[in-house]
């Protein structure tokens, strides 16, 4: 715990700003997706393919802030990509 009152409020705000950068980054990330869920559903294969890099941009860029583990990036863009090949 913070010793002095000031430096946790200021820990407090910070964390709120980052709290809302988070989730701005994944709630894109998740719009992304289902856009690119929606191209794979009316068999749009160039749409989706334009979707797919888009969504890996995306993520990638969560990923290098920290937002995913590289794990979970690897995981999604894998299965994205399943679904994309299968379209094909």
């Amino acid at each position: 715990m913070a010793e002095k009152k000031g430096s946790a409020a200021k820990r407090h705000r910070q964390s709120l700003r980052r709290r809302m950068r988070n989730r701005m980054a994944v709630s894109e990330v998740k719009t992304s997706v289902k856009s690119f869920l929606h191209a794979v559903g009316t068999k749009n294969k160039e749409e989706a393919e334009k979707a797919f890099r888009f969504v890996v941009k995306k993520i990638d860029t969560a990923a290098g802030k920290g937002i995913f583990h590289r794990n979970t990036v690897a995981r999604k863009k894998s299965r994205l990509a399943k679904m994309l090949n299968r379209l094909k």
